[in-house]
């Protein structure tokens, strides 16, 4: 059971990875419109809209990587002191109250949505229309993927009830930790207070 957890994790963990190149993509074409605006006053009528279905690509495909990695924002100011087992029951009652209907509405209604846009070929406004049906289709995409994890993340639950602790999973990037930095290049609080004193405005008082 926990290798397929974790292949799942694996899984939304790649189409992440894949999908955040979108950013280097969407910088280029940015810096690019820019140039060609301001330089060669030579802009395009389509360049808004391939930009806005990149980032909102970018943004849906994010869901599940940010799910597998435990990284959704949540109000933790108690639910850090509870015990595990009363984490995971929390959220075992918020997946099922909300998480569930949620997202089988937006992976459904997103399905038909795209459906429905690739019927009628349906493309932006402007002068050079780009299709716009491709990108409806990364809805249901992105809701399949997070409602596969959320699943996932259910299951974790069930085993943190039952086990007392939280199971492994698939890690990737995190936060910084300075103290482990520190800790890691064997530097103390001590040795940088004593080079604050050659960073430190001439003249200033500690």
């Amino acid at each position: 059971m926990q290798n397929l957890l974790l292949l799942v994790d694996r899984l939304s963990t790649w189409l992440g990875q894949l999908f955040a190149w979108l950013i280097v993509a969407l910088t280029l074409m940015i810096s690019w419109e820019v140039f060609s605006r301001y330089v060669l006053n030579d802009p395009h009528d389509w360049a808004l809209d391939a930009q806005v279905m990149m980032y909102g690509t970018l943004f849906m495909m994010a869901g599940a990587y940010t799910l597998s990695k435990n990284g959704h924002v949540r109000g933790d100011v108690l639910y850090g002191f509870f015990r595990p087992r009363t984490q995971a029951t929390l959220d075992l009652i918020l997946y099922f109250v909300f998480f569930l209907p949620g997202i089988v509405a937006l992976t459904w209604a997103g399905w038909i949505f795209a459906s429905e846009s690739a019927a009628i070929h349906e493309s932006t406004f402007s002068a050079t229309p780009l299709p716009v049906y491709p990108f409806k289709f990364g809805i249901p995409l992105a809701g399949g993927m997070l409602l596969l994890q959320g699943i996932v993340e259910i299951v974790r639950c069930v085993q943190c009830i039952r086990q007392g602790e939280w199971p492994s999973r698939e890690h990737d990037v995190e936060e910084v930790d300075v103290e482990k930095l520190k800790a890691m290049v064997h530097v103390k609080d001590e040795d940088i207070e004593a080079l604050d004193q050659f960073v430190a405005p001439h003249g200033s008082k500690p």
